[in-house]
């Protein structure tokens, strides 16, 4: 299985037992991590039982990269053997129930990229011109997290994730019209790497830190370098989660 770590989110790695790591620089036209939090490793290793490969740190549209830059890793791990995909994030929340440091299941997403990684011509090895996203994220996984959290102390809420292409911070404004278009928490990662994967025939796993507020009357003024130290001090949360779901995840 592949794992995709966001910011301030690689201590995962920390878990796994180690059998080779290799530098994005040194894997032929990868691109390379030039945000901080993302430290630009392919982890290859057994997590809980489970062979993963792991990418400490990804790629972001905001660095300059195009959409099929950004996801080739994911067509990587498509062809290492790969299928079934678990994408973290960072992200801020928009609903009125959320808190700095909770961890949400994604159950859906909204597209708000300019691109799209498929644009263009469709390599049929690949996948069907056109994927069916009615079940992009596995119903399974996702109700299996949330009792797994249950039963270690750790309340998983569950949401939708808007993906948007930064690098800014949401106004309050854009906060709001997220929040009424659907959505429960806002990103600038995520969303492209999944599309690449359904397309492939991947079965797909999210979940989000909330780092930040962007509820209504509540939006404060937030860095990067806030966003990942509440990261790292949510890190266990999502840690447990993901190590407790590994012996469920079937091919």
């Amino acid at each position: 299985m592949g794992i995709i770590l966001g910011s301030g989110l690689g201590g995962l790695v920390d878990e796994i037992e180690i059998h080779t790591s290799v530098d994005y620089h040194d894997i032929p036209h990868f691109p390379v991590s030039t945000v901080a939090g993302h430290k630009g490793r392919l982890i290859f290793g057994r997590l809980n039982g489970k062979t993963v490969v792991a990418m400490q740190g990804r790629f972001h549209y905001y660095e300059g990269y195009t959409m099929k830059e950004v996801t080739f890793p994911v067509r990587v791990m498509k062809f290492l053997g790969v299928d079934t995909l678990v994408v973290s994030n960072a992200s801020g929340g928009m609903n009125p129930g959320f808190v700095v440091g909770d961890v949400m299941v994604i159950r859906d997403h909204i597209n708000l990229f300019p691109d799209n990684p498929l644009h263009g011509r469709n390599e049929e090895e690949l996948g069907p011109r056109f994927p069916d996203m009615s079940h992009t994220y596995d119903r399974a996984l996702a109700e299996k997290a949330v009792i797994i959290g249950s039963e270690l102390g750790v309340e998983v809420k569950q949401g939708v994730y808007a993906g948007v292409p930064g690098p800014c911070f949401e106004t309050p404004a854009e906060y709001r019209y997220l929040r009424i278009i659907g959505a429960d928490a806002v990103g600038m990662s995520t969303v492209p790497e999944v599309i690449v994967a359904v397309h492939s025939g991947m079965k797909c796993f999210g979940i989000s830190v909330i780092t930040d507020l962007g509820v209504e009357g509540q939006v404060e003024k937030v860095s990067h370098a806030e966003v990942l130290a509440a990261a790292r001090r949510a890190e266990k949360k999502m840690t447990t989660i993901l190590k407790g779901l590994m012996p469920e995840i079937r091919s």
